[in-house]
């Protein structure tokens, strides 16, 4: 072999090794940088020689071309379907323990039937045909007999190999379930809201959807998983005496499998595994429609064989379905914690996904109108994990021309405050803030917060107990606290007391940076408050500010210029700020003018990574920052210098990729004292 052809062999078996530790075992052992450079390196190394490009090089798992259409496949072995258990109570287990004796033969005293009981994923299901180890066809279930072929989609998952791992066989079908998580899911709808484009429905609907479609192009926002749970057509292979030996064998060959399964005997550890994996079906962080029952040992499976093309020793044992429909009966405004208001569905109560329903997020207007859904229409209600109640679509039915389509309401309907939507934006929102009592509690919280006001021991239980006992309804009431009010609070001490009182008299000195941010305005962080109190100086010249004179302000756009200037333009707003004041809330007047003066690190960038020697990551950031520099999260073309202490991680391989100056901490104190050009690099 020449080196070109080493080095691109010697690259598929390192990004190979290092995607299975990524996508399979969750435990990466090198930065996504590196992996992205060995990547480029191979592909580099594949331009140049077409014929370095072999099938199961980690670059063939982008898509391909359109396709007209799906071509049929038919399987070498039907893709047959199980018996379904439908009595989700422990008796469904215990008839189908029943049957499988009873065919067996077995006397009462004989002893139990070992069986593996494995999840039942709500996804698609998929036949992998690998040949001398390579992936060379991903086929659909389809009808059992004929699929379609996907192998172009089925490529960019990620988790499934496109070479086995050790020995492989001359021909193995592996066989599974391409499914996608709650938690990719939820991005992926989260995304499209953010962009005004169609939600998906379930993640089930959204996988199968994905496998099937013609251009390949189209997975790369949706990310998919597989897991795999058994064998197809097979040649040069012995296969394990065992059901769970065949999984483990699978498992292997570095194809990822479930670990929620186990050998369990006879009918009552059918029924064991059947309630332990219901009572963890909501913290699964995927959706399952039940369990499967298998008879553990090959010989006893052929035994048993089949019945009208189901299997005699494998059941689908189901739980309660995570979709109903349903009655809308009403739709009400609620006013969240950071003001957003989203439309809730007062649904007839219906039981879904192990739990009565009667209220169900519509997430915004958009997406509501989107849905179509009016009062009195019937509803699709989907219930799945810990995911809060939506509901996902209605059922096309005629209706009363009289039902009036949704509107947002143009005050709080709990303040009274304005309602805005950000040009551009997706969300309502009660511009109420420090006065709406559905924002109080994270108001507190915010103010309270260590870069705000830092008012040590007012966390959430506390604010908890003081909002809802009435105690506290707005921030200035918070300085009028005493030891016997405080005192009289569940698990608050008198000492706890005072030292919460000491706490909040102590933020009373602070800075205008600070204050700024611990208002709570949105979209002013931390770097906003800073530039704000630079650029104005006092914090009435703030409140007093026009929309055209915030917009002077570094990093000031139109969409934060206006936030900051409907807050302060409503008198409830100012009156809390005056009220504040009152209470004894100080800085330094000259803060802000300290802050206008020459800064000898403005208009550059810094990144900070790893752990230094001895500052903090909190006080190399107000250093910088002090200096003029802005303090950056990711590192990028436009970044000036990298600071990189012990375990730097990507951040510092990015920065070494772009050729970007990286410094260590005397190389950061040499910077903040002389200026751009200092030396110290790490």
């Amino acid at each position: 072999m020449n080196a070109p052809a080493e080095r691109a062999a010697a690259l598929r078996a390192l990004l190979q090794h290092h995607a299975h530790q990524y996508y399979v075992l969750d435990a990466p052992q090198i930065p996504d940088a590196e992996y992205d450079r060995l990547f480029r390196e191979l592909q580099a190394l594949e331009e140049a020689d077409p014929t370095l490009r072999t099938p199961d090089s980690p670059t063939q798992r982008v898509g391909g071309a359109v396709l007209d259409g799906l071509q049929p496949v038919r399987h070498a072995l039907p893709m047959l379907s199980i018996r379904t258990e439908t009595d989700t109570t422990a008796e469904g287990a215990r008839a189908f323990d029943a049957r499988v004796r009873r065919e067996l033969g077995l006397a009462e005293e004989a002893p139990p039937v070992a069986y593996n009981a494995e999840l039942k994923f709500d996804g698609l299901a998929i036949n992998l045909r690998y040949e001398h180890g390579v992936l060379v066809q991903a086929t659909t279930r389809g009808d059992g007999e004929t699929g379609e072929d996907v192998t172009q989609n089925v490529r960019t998952i990620g988790q499934i190999p496109l070479r086995l791992r050790g020995e492989a066989p001359p021909l193995i079908e592996i066989r599974g379930e391409a499914y996608m998580r709650r938690d990719d899911f939820e991005r992926l709808n989260e995304r499209q809201r953010e962009k005004g484009g169609k939600t998906f429905v379930n993640p089930r609907n959204t996988a199968a959807g994905a496998i099937r479609q013609l251009d390949p192009a189209g997975m790369a926002d949706k990310k998919l998983s597989f897991f795999a749970y058994g064998l197809g057509d097979q040649r040069g292979w012995a296969q394990p005496a065992t059901h769970s030996g065949t999984l483990d064998a699978i498992a292997a060959f570095g194809v990822p499998v479930s670990s929620d399964r186990r050998v369990v005997q006879g009918a009552e550890g059918l029924v064991a595994f059947h309630q332990e994996i219901a009572a963890r079906r909501d913290a699964l962080p995927f959706d399952i429609d039940g369990v499967v029952y298998k008879v553990d040992a090959i010989a006893l499976q052929q035994q048993l064989g089949f019945v009208t093309r189901e299997p005699r020793w494998a059941v689908a044992h189901k739980y309660p379905a995570q979709e109903q429909l349903t009655r809308l009966n009403d739709i009400e405004v609620q006013v969240g914690r950071t003001g957003k208001l989203t439309p809730v569905a007062k649904l007839e109560p219906v039981f879904v996904g192990g739990t009565t329903v009667s209220n169900a997020t519509l997430h915004n207007l958009f997406e509501l109108r989107r849905k179509g859904v009016r009062v009195g229409d019937t509803v699709i209600v989907r219930r799945a994990g810990d995911v809060i109640p939506e509901v996902v679509g209605r059922i096309e039915q005629p209706r009363p021309s009289y039902v009036p389509n949704f509107r947002m309401p143009r005050a709080c309907p709990v303040c009274g405050s304005p309602v805005q939507r950000e040009k551009g934006g997706i969300d309502h929102r009660c511009s109420g803030g420090l006065f709406c009592a559905a924002q109080r509690k994270q108001a507190l919280l915010h103010f309270a917060g260590r870069r705000a006001m830092d008012i040590e021991g007012l966390g959430d239980k506390l604010v908890e107990q003081l909002v809802d006992g009435g105690i506290v309804r707005t921030l200035p009431e918070l300085y009028k606290l005493g030891v016997a009010k405080l005192s009289a609070l569940e698990r608050m001490a008198d000492k706890s007391a005072a030292n919460l009182l000491a706490a909040l008299e102590q933020s009373k000195q602070t800075t205008l940076p600070r204050f700024l941010y611990a208002l709570g305005i949105r979209h002013v962080g931390e770097a906003t408050a800073k530039d704000l109190a630079a650029h104005f100086g006092s914090l009435d010249r703030v409140m007093d500010a026009t929309e055209a004179q915030l917009l002077e302000v570094r990093d000031v756009g139109p969409v934060v210029a206006q936030s900051i200037h409907t807050f302060f333009a409503q008198p409830h707003h100012r009156e809390v700020v005056e009220q504040l004041r009152a209470a004894g809330i100080r800085w330094d007047e000259h803060d802000g003018a300290a802050a206008a003066a020459p800064k000898p690190l403005a208009g550059l960038t810094v990144v900070l990574t790893g752990t230094l020697p001895t500052l903090s990551r909190e006080a190399a950031k107000e250093l910088l920052e002090a200096a003029g520099a802005k303090v950056a999260g990711s590192v990028s073309k436009k970044t000036s210098y990298v600071v990189a202490g012990v375990e730097a991680g990507s951040k510092l391989d990015k920065a070494r990729e772009l050729g970007v100056p990286v410094l260590d901490e005397q190389g950061l104190h040499d910077l903040l004292a002389t200026g751009p050009g200092a030396g110290g690099a790490a």
